[in-house]
């Protein structure tokens, strides 16, 4: 999602958002609205979990000192008490990573911590033990000899650990004769030694197997006249700590902090300077604009919207590139599959010397940088992805496609969709003219820049050769927009005069500028104009700032959700959000 300030959601499409509802895929609203009786079977459920965890506890408690009595091999396994784990010594001891087991370290011995994923036993004297750290998992052998210093009663303790405990591993690494179709790490752990740091209660609130599994296993499944338990996504998000376990979410959140890096790379080796901007903004919302409002020390504040103003005093104060990457916040009531409450803003701003492509070109070579690092740096982790949740390589363009605004409704219109050329695109129109750009261009990135000046903020600026258009962008993947950008205007004269045109009382912008000519404010105003709702972040000290100098400039912003979420076509932007807030969730 756009971090520039955005349109609100018309009340058409906001109620027709309400009524798609898609249980199987999750994609919209059901999958904002939290049930109440859920969350109190949900909450049943975990107390009577943890009551039988107790009750496992105190019955092993109870067994352990006969077990030790008859095991000479008793030390070699157990529960560790609490006290052995406060950070009570440095022992010295070297810790492998799952992720770097293979081949090579056949006959190494080697200590792994890890989750128990899962438990297989085979006799009284074998058995498998899965374990998992992060994205990779191993299998351990655990066979009853005197030689490893193994005990039936051992391994009769790693079968009875509860899925998910925390334990440790100390053995020997072999190479099993078949290839491991179920672990990622293709070599097996000879268990000489297992201890259990921490123990999962019994029957966790979702089951990780269930919740890894794909549309494509559910369907086969179906066919098979079997049913699987399918957790939908309002239980994900309810026990996200556990949800967040499954390989695909470990490479989402993976992937996206390569976006975030690559960012900050890019636009750092462009000379750009990272800032970061105050989230507490003074004053409130005229109109009716979407911001939380709160106190500040008996002072009406707010969550500000986006970084826009700070980034363009960044500029007139002398930085001549900016980027942040921080925290947006919109009071929208809009439940969609693709709008958050609070997200992750990409921003920058930036001198312009003579054209506003000059930051198209910054996109461009941005975007292509995060693409091409993804699918070369990233492809464990999209293939992941994949076996969740399939999903086609983006196709885009090494020089990044632009078309005006108008060879976009010229080529909607060829295919039978009127347009009103002055208005603006819906959602419906976006990804039509996505499809149609694929089918025409072979990409599904691309710039569509002029847009009518009408329908972009009153601070854009107007085309010199035509006033009725701007000097504005947005830019699309897969059919759906991700930013929006412009050359802002950059002279009080015409900012003022653009406001007046726009329908803002001159007076009203006059006790504005006069209120706050010492403050820095950031007011919002939402009004109607040419039968369409035009959003209009009215940035009144920044008109002052001008006064004092300020060179032509121009920027953007998109939600780093978005693109991940767009990157991976995922279908809810809750899977790419690691906490989400939407209009119905603050917790967790």
């Amino acid at each position: 999602m756009s971090s520039e300030p955005p349109p609100p959601a018309s009340a058409p499409a906001a109620a027709a958002a309400a009524a798609a509802t898609t249980e199987g895929l999750e994609a919209d609203l059901s999958a904002a609205t939290i049930s109440k009786k859920q969350q109190k079977k949900d909450a049943r459920k975990a107390e009577k979990a943890e009551k039988a965890a107790a009750s496992q506890r105190q019955t092993q408690q109870q067994q352990q000192p006969q077990a030790e009595a008859d095991d000479p091999f008793a030390a070699n396994y157990g529960d560790v008490p609490v006290e052995e784990i406060q950070s009570k010594a440095i022992s010295g001891r070297v810790w492998t990573d799952i992720g770097d087991l293979g081949e090579a370290d056949a006959g190494r011995s080697v200590l792994i911590r890890g989750a128990a994923q899962a438990m297989r036993p085979v006799s009284k004297k074998m058995a498998f033990l899965v374990m998992r750290q992060s994205m990779s998992t191993v299998q351990c052998v655990l066979v009853a000899t005197a030689e490893a210093g193994v005990s039936t009663q051992m391994v009769r303790f790693a079968t009875s650990l509860s899925k998910e405990s925390i334990v440790d591993v100390e053995g020997v690494v072999s190479v099993p004769k078949e290839p491991l179709k179920a672990t990622t790490q293709q070599v097996e752990i000879q268990v000489r030694k297992v201890y259990c740091i921490n123990r999962a209660i019994p029957t966790l609130p979702i089951n990780l197997e269930d919740a890894a599994r794909s549309e494509a296993e559910f369907e086969k499944a179906e066919q098979a006249g079997e049913k699987l338990v399918r957790v939908l996504q309002d239980t994900r998000l309810n026990y996200r700590a556990i949800d967040l376990r499954t390989p695909a979410n470990q490479a989402i959140f993976r992937i996206q902090c390569q976006v975030e890096n690559k960012f900050r790379e890019f636009l750092s080796s462009k000379q750009f300077i990272g800032i970061h901007s105050p989230k507490l903004i003074g004053g409130s919302s005229e109109g009716g604009a979407a911001v939380f409002k709160l106190q500040y020390n008996g002072q009406p504040a707010c969550l500000a919207q986006s970084p826009q103003l700070y980034k363009q005093m960044s500029i007139c104060g002398g930085f001549g590139r900016v980027f942040e990457v921080g925290p947006v916040f919109r009071a929208e009531n809009s439940n969609t599959h693709r709008h958050l409450c609070e997200f992750i803003g990409l921003d920058a701003e930036m001198e312009i010397k003579e054209h506003y492509f000059e930051v198209c070109d910054i996109i461009d070579g941005l975007f292509v940088a995060i693409f091409k690092h993804l699918n070369e740096n990233c492809q464990k982790e999209l293939e992941t992805i994949n076996r969740q949740y399939p999903f086609e390589p983006l196709k885009y363009l090494e020089k990044t496609l632009k078309l005006t605004y108008a060879e976009g409704i010229q080529m909607l219109k060829d295919a039978g969709t009127e347009i009103d050329p002055m208005g603006d695109l819906n959602t419906e129109s976006e990804k039509k003219l996505g499809r149609l750009v694929k089918e025409k261009y072979g990409t599904e990135f691309f710039i569509l820049y002029r847009y009518p000046l009408a329908v972009r903020p009153f601070y854009t600026m107007p085309c010199y050769d035509d006033p009725s258009y701007s000097n504005s962008f947005d830019v699309f993947i897969r059919g759906e927009e991700i930013i929006s950008g412009a050359q802002r205007v950059h002279t009080p004269e015409l900012l003022r005069k653009r406001a007046i045109e726009c329908g803002i009382d001159a007076s009203t912008i006059a006790s504005y500028i006069e209120s706050f000519r010492y403050v820095v404010s950031f007011y919002y105003i939402c009004m109607h104009w040419t039968a369409c709702i035009c959003y209009f972040s009215l940035v009144l000290m920044v008109v002052d700032n001008y006064s004092y100098g300020a060179p032509p400039h121009g920027g953007f912003g998109v939600g780093l959700e978005r693109v991940v979420m767009l990157f991976c076509a995922l279908n809810n932007i809750r899977k790419t959000s690691l906490f989400p807030r939407d209009p119905q969730r603050l917790a967790p």
